[in-house]
C-alpha cells in the first residue's frame, strides 16, 4: 500500500463521482425544462381569449322579445329581454317538474332550485336571461325561440329549453350554463 492509497483517497474518489453525477443530473434536468417549456407554453390561452375575460354589452336597442348572441371566452352568450308572457309561462312551471331542478347559475348559490327567478338576472330584472348558448348534450348551439316550449331547441339531438333556458325534453342533462355577469348600468351588462 502507498502512501497515496487509503481511506482518503477513496473519500476523494467518491466526492469526485458524486459531484460528477449530481452535475449530470443538473445539466440534465436543466435540458428536459428547455424541451419540455414549449409544449408546457402552448397550453397557456393565448392574448386574445384573456382579453375576452370579460365583455361588455350594451343591450339599450333590445326591445321585449329581442335577443342578441356575443362572443365571450369563445363560446355563444345569449342575451334575451324577454317578454311578460315568456316570464309567465316559465314561472308556471312547478320546478318538481323539471328534468334538472338546479339553476345553474353561477352568480348564486350553486344548490339554488331553477325557479325563474333563479335562472333571470334577479329581482327586478327578471326580463332579462343571460346565459351560455350551448346545449349541455354534446356542446350544439340551440335555435332561439323554438321548439315545444317557444324557448331554444337543439335540433342535432332534439334537446328543448323553455324561456328560461331550463332542460324540458330530450337527452341534454343539465339547464343552459348562466355565466357570471352583472348589470355596470341600466343598459351595460358586463359578463365574466
Amino acid at each position: 500500500m502507498s502512501e497515496h492509497e487509503g481511506t482518503s483517497g477513496t473519500a476523494v474518489e467518491t466526492t469526485r463521482r458524486d459531484f460528477l453525477y449530481l452535475t449530470t443530473g443538473a445539466l440534465g434536468a436543466v435540458g428536459a425544462v428547455g424541451v419540455a417549456w414549449p409544449f408546457i407554453n402552448q397550453m397557456r390561452p393565448d392574448a386574445s381569449t384573456l382579453a375576452l375575460a370579460s365583455v361588455e354589452v350594451d343591450v339599450s336597442s333590445l326591445e321585449p322579445g329581442m335577443s342578441m348572441t356575443v362572443k365571450w371566452r369563445g363560446k355563444p352568450v345569449f342575451i334575451r329581454n324577454r317578454t311578460p308572457e315568456e316570464i309567465e309561462a316559465s314561472r308556471n312551471v312547478p320546478v318538481s317538474e323539471l328534468k334538472d331542478p338546479l339553476a345553474r347559475n353561477a352568480n348564486i348559490d350553486a344548490s339554488a332550485e331553477a325557479t325563474d327567478v333563479a335562472r333571470s338576472a334577479g329581482e327586478g330584472k327578471e326580463n332579462w336571461l343571460v346565459m351560455v348558448g350551448v346545449c349541455t348534450h354534446l356542446g350544439c348551439i340551440p335555435l332561439g325561440q323554438s321548439g315545444e316550449y317557444n324557448g331554444w331547441f337543439c335540433p342535432c339531438h332534439g334537446s328543448a329549453y323553455d324561456t328560461s333556458g331550463r332542460i324540458r325534453q330530450g337527452p341534454a342533462p343539465e339547464n343552459m350554463l348562466i355565466p357570471v355577469f352583472e348589470f355596470t348600468s341600466d343598459t351595460v351588462i358586463k359578463v365574466g
